[in-house]
C-alpha cells in the first residue's frame, strides 16, 4: 500500500493469512478504532506476532490489542544509532503494562543520573545510555549526544522495575517545568489515552508569564464523542497531581506525525489558539 489504510490492512491479513504484522502504535490504534462491526468481518487468527515500534505504545492500546488479537503483541524500543534497545514480549506486557521490556543479548543498557552516577536501583529515574553489537556511527554518530563508559545517550529518561524491565518516562528535552514542578508529557498522555472519548492525545509546553511554562493538551476526540475542555481537565485532576492538569485544551482533527508515526511535538506549540 502506498498509504496506510486500517481496513485494507485487515483484508490483506485475512487474504494472505499473514503471520507477522509490523506496525507503529498509531496504525494499531487506528485498526482498533474500526470497531467490532469491521474487525469481526476479517479472519486474523493466522497472526502470531504483532510487532509494534517507532513511538510510545499506550497501555490502553496494548490492552485492547491483546483483547482483540490474543497474546501476540511485542513492543520494541530502539534508536537508529544503537539498533534494538529493549523488547517487551506478550508476557512482559501482561505482567508489567507500559514496559518496553528487557535488552536483548546484542545490547548493553544502563541508566545514569545527572551527576553521571550509574543507577541500578529499581524505580530510580535516570537517562538511558545504550551500546552493543548493533551500535554504529554511519547514520549520524548520535550528533552531540553524550557518551558515558562507551555508551551513547538515547535522550530518553526511564527506570527499571523490580524484575529488571525497562520503562520510558519521557524525553529529557520534553520535560516541562511549571511553577518549579517537573512533568513528563508521557504520564499525562498515557492517562488521556485511557479516556473513552479520546482517540489520541499529546502534551506540549507553552510559555506562561507566571509559571514559566504551562501544559497544553492536544486532543483528538473518539468518533461520536462529545467531550469538552472542562471534562478533560477534570479527568486529569481526578487521577494526577494538580500541577499535571493542562491549562489549555486544544481539540484537533489529527496530531502531527512523521512518516513513521512519531509525534512531532514541536509542531504543537504554535496551536494554542484553539478550544480552551
Amino acid at each position: 500500500m502506498g498509504k496506510f489504510d486500517p481496513e485494507r490492512t485487515l483484508w490483506l491479513i485475512d487474504e494472505f493469512a499473514c503471520t507477522t504484522v509490523v506496525l507503529v502504535p498509531t496504525m494499531l490504534s487506528r485498526i482498533l478504532a474500526l470497531g467490532d462491526d469491521v474487525l469481526h468481518r476479517f479472519d486474523t487468527s493466522s497472526v502470531s506476532v504483532i510487532f509494534c515500534a517507532g513511538s510510545a505504545l499506550p497501555v490502553s492500546v496494548a490492552a485492547e490489542a491483546t483483547k482483540r488479537f490474543g497474546h501476540v503483541l511485542y513492543n520494541l524500543y530502539g534508536a537508529s544509532e544503537v539498533g534494538v534497545v529493549a523488547v517487551a514480549t506478550p508476557h512482559d506486557l501482561a505482567c508489567s503494562p507500559g514496559t518496553v521490556g528487557r535488552p536483548p543479548v546484542t545490547s548493553v543498557v544502563r541508566l545514569y543520573g545527572s551527576d553521571d552516577r550509574r543507577i541500578d536501583a529499581a524505580y530510580e529515574t535516570g537517562t538511558i545510555y545504550v551500546g552493543g553489537l548493533l551500535s554504529f556511527t554511519g547514520y549520524s554518530g548520535g550528533g552531540q549526544k553524550k557518551v558515558i563508559d562507551g555508551l551513547l545517550s538515547s535522550g530518553d529518561v526511564g527506570h527499571w522495575d523490580a524484575d529488571g524491565r525497562l520503562f520510558i518516562d519521557g524525553r529529557d528535552d520534553d520535560m516541562i517545568v511549571s511553577g518549579g514542578e517537573n512533568v513528563f508529557p508521557g504520564e499525562v498522555e498515557e492517562l488521556l489515552y485511557g479516556h473513552p472519548g479520546i482517540a489520541e492525545a499529546a502534551i506540549a509546553a507553552v510559555p506562561d508569564a507566571d509559571f514559566g511554562q504551562r501544559l497544553a493538551a492536544f486532543v483528538v476526540r473518539s468518533a461520536g464523542a462529545d467531550l469538552d475542555a472542562g471534562e478533560v481537565r477534570e479527568y486529569v485532576k481526578a487521577n494526577l497531581a494538580r500541577h499535571k492538569v493542562p491549562r489549555d485544551v486544544v481539540f484537533v482533527d489529527a496530531l502531527p506525525r512523521s512518516s513513521v508515526g512519531k509525534l512531532l511535538r514541536r509542531d504543537l506549540r504554535d496551536r494554542t489558539t484553539g478550544s480552551r
